[in-house]
């Protein structure tokens, strides 16, 4: 069995935190979407007024995966809790466990600081990662619908 390790992520790991965000932009077809730079990482995941975290998952001591996550606030439950924003294992090292482990890692730590909840979303059509979800027992919210302004949009309402 490999040896797997989730740690936190720094400042050096900015490159292959691109890495794998351009490798998980590639595998749900929208590889063009990408606009963020290795100084952009720096600056939004490891900056001084950062809210976002990351780990990145070895295996043997090479990178084969990582996690960004954030805090959210579930005003029903009166608790935190955390939003993961993206998980990906590269393509030749899925199925040694290392999606499992992170995922379990971010979860436990959810748990340890009284979050509420841990919430994801998950392109519909990635049904290996929808069928490991729920074998885990995570619960799909189907009557929840996503709404997102970005570009133009975001603009033209702030400024209207």
């Amino acid at each position: 069995m490999s040896n797997i390790i989730i740690r936190d992520a720094v400042v050096e790991d900015s490159q292959t935190i691109l890495n794998f965000i351009t490798e998980l932009a590639i595998y749900e077809k929208a590889e063009h979407e990408v606009k963020t730079n290795v100084e952009q990482i720096k600056k939004t995941i490891f900056g001084e007024n950062s809210t976002v975290n990351a780990f990145i998952c070895e295996e043997d001591g090479v990178a084969i995966g990582f996690a960004v996550y954030f805090y959210n606030y579930s005003t029903w439950l009166g608790k935190n809790g955390i939003y993961l924003e993206d998980l990906y294992v590269s393509k030749d090292k899925r199925g040694v466990g290392a999606g499992k482990a992170i995922l379990k890692h971010l979860v436990k730590k959810a748990y340890e600081e009284g979050c509420g909840r841990v919430e994801w979303s998950c392109i519909d059509w990635n049904t290996p990662s929808r069928e490991f979800y729920e074998s885990i027992g995570a619960a799909s919210q189907e009557e929840w619908i996503g709404y997102r302004l970005e570009g133009d949009t975001l603009a033209n309402f702030a400024n209207s």
